[in-house]
């Protein structure tokens, strides 16, 4: 348990550490992915290439993308179409969360951990995460 909660807290500062390292970011997005729909997974990530590019670079747009519930899968490793999209956007500063309760409930239920894709960062709640990045002036999406 303690190494859990040491764990949480060391992605917790990288997150933050992150995030600091957008100072001239006109916008703060934070995008929702709580749905298994492939078309949905399709259109955060399609959102956030245009963001960039609207933007005019990844350095004047802050993105981040979390996911909880059934929209974890998006982030899941073996076969997934979207991992080269993923990495590419992690290439440009979008950072991508998902939510640890909701990973530890599809290990309670199937008995085996979802390996997910690499730099994807875990906070415990990802609803509680979202609300806060909203609090904090990041505009919600949800397609």
């Amino acid at each position: 348990m303690k190494a859990i909660i040491l764990l949480t807290l060391a992605l917790s500062f990288f997150a933050w550490a992150e995030k600091e390292d957008k100072p001239f970011a006109e916008q703060h997005v934070i995008l929702q992915v709580s749905d298994a729909d492939p078309t949905k997974y399709t259109a955060i990530l399609d959102i956030s290439n245009n963001l960039i590019k609207h933007y005019q670079g990844p350095d004047f747009i802050d993105i981040e993308v979390i996911a909880f519930g059934k929209g974890v899968q998006i982030f899941f490793s073996g076969d997934n179409p979207n991992r080269s999209r993923i990495s590419s956007l992690m290439d440009n500063g979008v950072r991508f969360y998902v939510c640890l309760n909701t990973i530890d409930s599809i290990q309670r239920r199937t008995g085996k951990r979802p390996e997910l894709l690499e730099g994807v960062a875990g906070v415990q709640t990802g609803v509680a995460f979202m609300l806060d990045e909203i609090q904090a002036g990041y505009t919600h999406i949800h397609p």
